[in-house]
């Protein structure tokens, strides 16, 4: 199974999700945009389940930041990935667009996208996807140079920060049908004390050679 980091932004990382309602619209479509049949009306299909329709790809894990969006997927038919994006980016900037009376693109370009290719890569991804919340705490941010004085606080921040997938892997689930974390959680069995882990043990060089921004 293939594993890949998909990243996109606001066109001149302009913010794209002004309140929860936007955030809760996209979340809504990470669920109802992978299928493999059309989508005509978004309220139709809302509430199926991975019983009754035929997904695209596998979400691992996802975060949503006030400019970006981070997800963590592996596809599961053909071209799979592709579809999904486009389907998922014009579906919100349709809605955004309309929401806020606006035209033209809203999001910068192509979805990035990054193959995860060598085992250090695979355990840090879904981790950096998690922590990328810490960017708006004034305590936490500078994470990314490893200067995390308190894990256990910064966790508890996450705790606070909904819009991850980081409380399906800590038993916490926000929003169904959407995060498969039955692949990661072989390998973090105690994801919570995993991420405090590796907080306090971050290699800053290392991860450097990861960051998808």
């Amino acid at each position: 199974m293939d594993l890949y980091h998909l990243l996109n932004r606001g066109v001149d990382k302009r913010t794209i999700f002004l309140d929860d309602q936007d955030r809760k619209r996209f979340v809504l479509g990470l669920e109802i945009f992978n299928d493999i049949q059309s989508v005509d009306n978004i309220h139709r299909n809302v509430g199926l389940t991975k019983s009754n329709k035929e997904e695209l790809v596998e979400i691992h894990g996802w975060c949503l930041m006030r400019n970006h969006y981070h997800l963590l997927v592996s596809e599961k038919a053909e071209n799979g990935i592709t579809q999904f994006i486009r389907k998922l980016n014009i579906g919100y900037s349709k809605y955004f667009n309309e929401k806020y009376k606006r035209s033209g693109a809203l999001f910068q370009g192509r979805t990035k996208k990054v193959r995860i290719e060598t085992d250090p890569h695979f355990l840090h991804i879904l981790n950096y996807i998690h922590l990328n919340p810490l960017d708006y705490h004034r305590d936490f941010r500078n994470w990314r140079e490893g200067k995390i004085s308190n894990a256990t606080h910064a966790t508890a921040y996450l705790d606070k920060y909904q819009w991850s997938s980081y409380h399906d892997y800590c038993q916490d689930v926000k929003f169904l049908n959407i995060t498969f974390t039955l692949f990661f959680k072989e390998v973090f069995q105690n994801y919570p004390k995993q991420l405090k882990d590796y907080l306090t043990t971050l290699e800053i060089e290392e991860m450097k050679a990861y960051i998808l921004e």
